[in-house]
């Protein structure tokens, strides 16, 4: 059985590992709900092309952290983190095991590490100077000046994540200092939560694979036509939403600005890039247990978390 107050269960790794499906797994074994650390997936209306759960994932599983933000609404880590300990302590709260699962690092690391970076406040002058000059010169370039004043930071934000990259820079302009260096500290002086991390992990030609087969099934599956749709509601081609991997190329596809297999093999390049940024983020967190998931499906791969997390639970009880 479950007890109450148990620790977290976390769950990264890149994106199309499977994530969601091993931890729809544990939840089919256990008394457990699913936290979401997706940056994208809190925007409603992005479904297909942020891998959201389907309908049917969600009648297995309870999911939180989905769907609670409008697209063209800036969705902050302070906010995820807020909403991430609400749903936490509800789980904890009905003696069920809140799983932590999902790809985008920071959210992960502010729940579990108790990131803070409230001493920088939001500068809206030097804020939306970034965005004109990113209107008028793209992204790229903003991208190109954080590199240079904070090369780590750089190498874990897509070039096309504009939100980030101007909190970034913004940081850096009122402090002098790089985010990562903020990052670092506050993951050393503050009380990381009780949690027992799991990372999934395959190949690199394994993972590319299946991540060639994940765009391709999200273009059969219309996301052409619910990019369509958000545009069609009045979102904007730059809210914060529609800068996600898939809906910026699709974008840029219904402009006329690519063909429709000039899209497609873009989103592909940029997915396989971001999934190496996300192993080198996760890298960095030596509390992960690591698993080789090459040869193991969702429900192997289930049972084998879970005896590693009552392996745990029992070692603690023994302390």
């Amino acid at each position: 059985m479950i007890a109450h107050r148990l620790p977290i269960l976390s769950i990264v790794g890149p994106t199309a590992i499977g994530k969601t499906d091993v931890a729809i797994q544990i939840s089919r074994r256990a008394p457990a709900e699913i936290i979401s650390a997706d940056s994208m997936a809190v925007y409603r209306g992005l479904n297909i092309g942020t891998a959201k759960p389907t309908d049917s994932q969600r009648r297995l599983a309870r999911f939180h952290c989905i769907d609670i933000a409008e697209p063209n609404e800036r969705f902050s880590v302070a906010e995820f983190q807020r909403c991430a300990h609400a749903a936490i302590d509800g789980c904890t709260g009905r003696g069920h095991l809140p799983i932590l699962s999902g790809g985008t690092g920071l959210y992960v690391r502010a729940v579990l590490d108790g990131l803070s970076l409230a001493c920088v406040p939001a500068d809206e002058r030097f804020r939306t100077a970034l965005r004109e000059e990113a209107d008028i010169l793209g992204s790229q370039r903003l991208h190109d000046r954080l590199q240079c004043v904070d090369p780590a930071t750089a190498e874990r934000v897509h070039p096309n994540d504009l939100v980030r990259i101007i909190r970034a820079l913004e940081v850096w302009h009122a402090t002098g200092r790089p985010l990562s260096l903020y990052i670092d500290r506050d993951r050393a002086e503050r009380q990381p939560a009780t949690a027992i991390r799991i990372g999934l992990r395959m190949s690199m030609d394994a993972l590319d694979l299946r991540i060639v087969e994940r765009v391709h099934r999200m273009y059969s599956m219309g996301l052409v036509r619910e990019v369509e749709g958000l545009l069609a509601r009045g979102i904007s081609p730059d809210a914060p939403a529609m800068r996600a991997l898939g809906y910026a190329e699709t974008v840029a596809y219904l402009l006329r600005d690519s063909t429709h297999d000039e899209c497609v093999a873009k989103v592909i390049k940029n997915t396989r890039r971001y999934a190496r940024r996300q192993m080198t983020w996760f890298r960095s967190d030596k509390a992960l247990h690591w698993l080789d998931i090459d040869q193991r499906d969702a429900e192997e791969t289930a049972d084998t978390i879970l005896d590693l997390y009552r392996a745990n639970l029992e070692r603690s009880d023994t302390v």
